[in-house]
């Protein structure tokens, strides 16, 4: 259903839309009468103002929220690092909401929005508060950025990362090793970004005429549990097996441990390799090779891309991408050299 305007709800009342706007912003230029009849005409038509034309009547916070599930993502603090240093940069004011209680939380910040207290959203997409987020966004207008997208939403601008491109140089630098039995452990297939990245490893596989085996590919919640659980599985199906790919890190240091209390040798007999370049990716044994997901970097571009839609830029078509680059660690170099590659796009 196409959104109602103040131009229609003006027309409705018989004012100019200027009048409109003031009688529904309580300007105090504005008759009783005029004032009644602007109203009576927008709950009629069911007008909903957009938050920016509120925040241009009432004048902005210079305050924008980030949102997210929980600090306990390993690379959280990556991202926040990112959103805090670029809203500083902007004279913004950051306040940071987590949604450790669930709904009670995102109701919690919510009326915040309600109140004006925030002009904008930075957020890494919360389970369950979609529906809300898109409300406010699509309906309403205001300016949300998600970062690192989990379910591809079209009309949420958002920044993001080259996950094809980053799933595409990890495969291609295991098939380069010597890597031919692969075992891919991955997440759910609604995830924007494994999508992207089992893209990127069956197309580097498949140019270097690798056949990536249906039963070597399982999906997990990319819980440390499950990632454990599905490492012992792929030795079940292929003793042969000599490289696993993990859709990020978390899930490669559970396959490391599950590895090593097997009393399998990592990369003599077996080669992993994760994707996101945690700080504990450096710090593993064997050290991990990965692939680094810029997440400062993606902070601060959700912020800069935020306070451009809160002054009033128009909503990119397509998500802001920043380059990821793989990084050769012990974890997979049987042969070879240990070294940083940038992914060329």
């Amino acid at each position: 259903m196409a959104r109602v305007t103040i131009a229609q709800v003006a027309a409705a009342a018989g004012v100019s839309k200027a009048t409109a706007s003031r009688a529904l912003n309580d300007h105090p230029d504005v008759g009783a009468g005029a004032v009644e009849r602007v109203r009576a005409a927008a709950r009629s038509l069911g007008f909903v103002p957009s938050a920016s034309a509120v925040r241009l009547a009432r004048g902005s916070q210079r305050t924008v929220g980030l949102l997210v599930s929980s600090l306990a993502w390993p690379w959280m603090l990556q991202v926040l690092g990112g959103v805090a240093a670029e809203a500083e940069a902007r004279d913004f004011t950051l306040v940071l909401h987590t949604l450790s209680r669930g709904e009670r939380s995102l109701t919690s910040f919510l009326h915040q929005v309600e109140g004006n207290a925030i002009d904008g959203i930075v957020a890494i997409e919360p389970p369950g508060g979609l529906t809300e987020l898109t409300e406010l966004h699509q309906r309403r207008g205001f300016p949300i950025v998600m970062i690192d997208y989990r379910v591809r939403r079209p009309r949420f601008p958002s920044v993001a990362t080259t996950n094809e491109r980053g799933g595409y140089d990890v495969a291609r630098h295991l098939a380069e090793t010597g890597a031919r039995r692969i075992g891919v452990i991955t997440g759910p297939p609604q995830y924007t970004f494994c999508a992207e990245r089992d893209r990127g490893w069956r197309r580097a596989l498949t140019e270097h005429g690798i056949d990536l085996r249906d039963d070597l590919v399982l999906r997990t919640d990319m819980s440390d549990r499950q990632s454990y659980d599905a490492a012992g599985e792929l030795l079940a199906r292929e003793p042969r097996l000599d490289a696993v790919l993990a859709v990020g890190d978390v899930v490669a240091l559970a396959v490391l441990r599950r590895l090593r209390e097997t009393g399998v040798r990592v990369p003599d007999d077996i080669a992993v390799v994760g994707f996101d370049d945690i700080p504990a990716a450096a710090l593993a044994v064997p050290p991990l090779t990965t692939v680094r997901q810029p997440m400062y970097a993606m902070g601060q571009a959700a912020v800069r891309l935020l306070i451009d839609l809160i002054g009033g830029a128009a909503v990119p078509d397509e998500p802001l991408l920043t380059p990821t680059q793989l990084i050769v660690r012990e974890s997979s170099a049987r042969r070879g050299t240990r070294e940083s590659v940038p992914a060329v796009e």
